[in-house]
């Protein structure tokens, strides 16, 4: 399966489940689409039938509110059966809608408290640094996550250990909870903060072009830890929902369900069977 396919399915997926369980978060779960794919397919080092190889590359959602697309992309990687993806938010069902890693196959952490799953990403990197690994580590954060001044506590450390194995990619969809993220609170310019704090700094101008996310990904961090800001849309791939807050919270119902679902098929790669 190439990336676009990928990303076209943890997108169908995303719609399914949060419409299913009548779940949050679905514009953020789509904007990270892009970014997962590209990862599971092209760049990360993973083996679905050991998921807990101590030479894996570790993958990290900090922005745990998107965990549908995460388990998305860990059904269609093999990692668990796609039919598992229906139990999303179910009573009972290991399948929080916050990501956990409880009984999930390729769920490094729980994540869910922003600002929390990039420090324990960092403190595996340094870790693998210590034990001579060659594994990476990498973690997708939100835009608005960059508020928490645990984010730059971690951007801190990681730089002081100069942890070459780390990359952090930041999904700048411009929006979080409570609005745009230069309302709320602007930490404009990202790149340049993250520059000052150590980093190597690649910025993507489309965060959902897969090319562009695959040559960010292969750029060498030059002795430093790397993040990757990547300039993607809330809701992307379903226009109605596109740079709009409001599905941040709603859930695809009813017409909305029915004209998402009509859209993403018009869009169907054609390697997928129809």
């Amino acid at each position: 399966m190439n990336s676009e396919e990928m990303a076209w399915k943890i997108r169908r997926h995303v719609v399914e489940m949060t419409h299913r369980a009548h779940a949050s978060h679905i514009g953020g779960a789509l904007s990270c689409a892009d970014i997962l794919a590209v990862l599971y397919t092209e760049a990360a080092v993973f083996d679905t039938k050991h998921p807990s190889d101590e030479n894996r590359d570790r993958i990290i959602l900090s922005k745990g509110h998107s965990g549908a697309a995460l388990y998305a992309a860990l059904a269609e990687s093999g990692f668990f059966p796609v039919e598992e993806l229906s139990r999303y938010g179910q009573n009972g069902s290991r399948y929080s809608c916050h990501i956990s890693h409880k009984g999930v196959p390729g769920v490094e952490i729980s994540t869910g408290s922003l600002g929390h799953g990039v420090c324990v990403a960092a403190g595996m990197a340094l870790n693998g640094k210590l034990r001579k690994k060659r594994y990476k580590v990498y973690a997708i954060a939100g835009d608005g996550e960059c508020n928490e001044g645990s984010v730059w506590e971690m951007a801190l450390m990681a730089a002081h250990y100069r942890l070459d194995n780390f990359i952090v990619v930041i999904d700048r969809n411009g929006m979080q909870a409570m609005g745009f993220c230069d309302k709320v609170m602007n930490t404009e310019p990202l790149d340049e903060k993250w520059e000052a704090f150590g980093w190597k700094v690649v910025t993507v101008k489309n965060g959902n072009d897969h090319r562009s996310i695959k040559r960010a990904f292969d750029e060498e961090p030059g002795g430093r830890p790397k993040v990757i800001i990547a300039d993607t849309v809330k809701g992307k791939g379903i226009s109605f929902m596109e740079n709009e807050l409001l599905w941040h919270y709603r859930d695809p119902q009813g017409e909305f369900y029915e004209r998402a679902v009509a859209e993403l098929e018009e869009k169907k790669p054609c390697g997928i069977m129809r």
